[in-house]
């Protein structure tokens, strides 16, 4: 399969999508709830819409699993992996930080990932083995060397109320050992951020698929290192995630393995 032209249809959908949320935004009408704190807006829908349609069409036979309507049966080989929009909280209260996002994985695993912040215009990509980009440059995870000087971001999940005491427990000990803690509201943007240096760690448990797939193949080729908490290597099945300059990486570990 040509890898580059798959990523120009990733590119072309991704474009297309973000033109719906940037023509939505501060004007939604309607905000459902799918769960106790998980929204979804027209918004996230009819970008998912204009992805979907736009790599139907280059690639019909290709299996898509998207966060709004599920999964979409074709060869098994292929797989596209859409979050039509990362960060629907953000963007329900007007503030411009989200994204979209969107992998091909071949025979599970990912090859190709695209993370756009449709308010800025940055677009990070990656294809496997040929490095990482935002804009068309090549990007790399930062020189940090220790936890201390480090800048970590990290997520809380919807169902946050299952894992609120050791989340805690994990946020607690990080700020401490660290320069600071952000949270922003969309993962893919987080494991993006470590992927060109703006944080040096980010942490997450209970994220999907499609929130963790397009940017975790893009930290790895920026140099990342991604595993779970117990330092297992990285599947986008797994329920835990952690990406780090590689520096750190160890004493992360250390620090979201908890003690009784």
């Amino acid at each position: 399969m040509d890898f580059e032209h798959a990523k120009r249809v990733g590119i072309e959908a991704i474009y297309r999508g973000a033109r719906v949320l940037r023509d939505h935004f501060g004007r939604i009408s309607q905000i459902n709830q799918k769960a106790a704190f998980e929204l979804v807006t027209e918004a996230d829908t009819e970008s998912e819409k204009q992805i979907i349609k736009t790599i139907r069409k280059a690639f019909p036979d290709h299996a898509i699993l998207a966060e709004e309507s599920g999964a979409n049966k074709g060869n098994a080989e292929y797989q596209w992996l859409i979050d039509p929009l990362d960060g629907t909280t953000n963007y329900a209260h007007q503030l411009p930080i989200f994204s979209i996002a969107i992998a091909l994985a071949v025979h599970d695993e990912i090859v190709i990932g695209l993370v756009l912040n449709p308010m800025d215009g940055e677009l990070y990509s990656a294809i496997a083995g040929k490095g990482a980009e935002l804009n068309g440059k090549p990007i790399k995870v930062s020189s940090i060397a220790s936890v201390f000087k480090s800048l970590l971001v990290t997520g809380f999940p919807y169902d946050f109320d299952k894992i609120a005491e050791p989340a805690m427990k994990r946020l607690s000990i990080c700020q401490q050992a660290s320069q600071g803690i952000r949270r922003l509201g969309s993962a893919a943007l987080d494991i993006c951020y470590v992927a060109c240096g703006r944080f040096d760690g980010f942490w997450e448990q209970n994220l999907k698929s499609w929130d963790k797939a397009a940017g975790a193949i893009i930290a790895a080729e920026a140099g990342a290192v991604i595993t779970n908490f117990s330092g297992r290597p990285f599947s986008i099945r797994q329920k835990e995630i952690l990406v780090t300059n590689g520096r750190i990486h160890q004493e992360m570990l250390t620090l979201l393995n908890l003690k009784d």
